[in-house]
Order: structure tokens, then C-alpha cells, then sequence
């Protein structure tokens, strides 16, 4: 079983008070795959509908950034292997 990566790099190295802060995390779990599963329904009669399929990651990774100065953390953006947080210095 593979452990989750995860690497975070902020967009400068010192800020000054009242400075947008980005945090970007690139993450990554080997042991989560996409499971496609297609569905068919059929009525009493026979009649059935057209396959449907539907992707969905089982066990997904979630993050979650926070701080030891209290700052709110606001996720800009998640595609699933990449996150952008904002938070104000």
C-alpha cells in the first residue's frame, strides 16, 4: 500500500502585513484509482434506458490548511491534484 504525497510551496518567501498569501499543494494518492460504473434501467416491461456511466473516485484525499496564527485559509481552486488556498499575512 502506497502512503499519499503531498508537496505545499507558497508564492514568497517573506510578507509584509496585509499581503495575499497562495498556497499551492500538489497532492497525490497511488491507491485511489477512478472506478467508472455504468448504469442501465430496466421498467416491468423490458423497456430499458440508454447506459449511463459515471466516474467517481472512491476514498478521495481531502485537504485541509490551516495555521498556528489563525488565519482563514480560502481554497481557490482543487482539481484533484492541485489546490490554491489564499489567506491575507
Amino acid at each position: 500500500m502506497a502512503a499519499p504525497t503531498a508537496t505545499a510551496a507558497l508564492n514568497a518567501s517573506v510578507f509584509a502585513p496585509g499581503d495575499q498569501m497562495l498556497l499551492t499543494v500538489t497532492y497525490s494518492d497511488a491507491d485511489t484509482k477512478p472506478l467508472t460504473v455504468t448504469i442501465v434501467v430496466t421498467d416491468a416491461q423490458g423497456n430499458s434506458s440508454a447506459p449511463v456511466k459515471v466516474t467517481a473516485v472512491i476514498d478521495p484525499l481531502t485537504l485541509t490548511v490551516s495555521d498556528n496564527s489563525g488565519r482563514t485559509w480560502t481554497r481557490v481552486s482543487d482539481n484533484g491534484s492541485v489546490a490554491v488556498y489564499r489567506a491575507v499575512a
